[in-house]
């Protein structure tokens, strides 16, 4: 089974029509936004996982009489 000449035609016509657009990507297309890596909830985790590592630290640290 062959591609028929109007599909063929059909194809190579949008195929140069996007190689005449390439590299001007209207700004509309582009991410703008507040748009995280990370999601806030995995954000805020981390935050409660270092904070409260480091204030654990801290009153250990200053019950042993800082010799740790």
């Amino acid at each position: 089974q062959t591609t028929s000449k109007r599909l063929a035609d059909r194809k190579i016509e949008k195929f140069d029509k996007n190689i005449t657009k390439r590299g001007f990507v209207p700004e509309t297309t582009t991410k703008k936004g507040k748009d995280y890596p990370v999601g806030p909830i995995l954000l805020g985790f981390f935050v409660f996982v270092v904070i409260g590592s480091s204030l654990f630290q801290i009153i250990r640290t200053a019950t042993s009489g800082g010799m740790a």
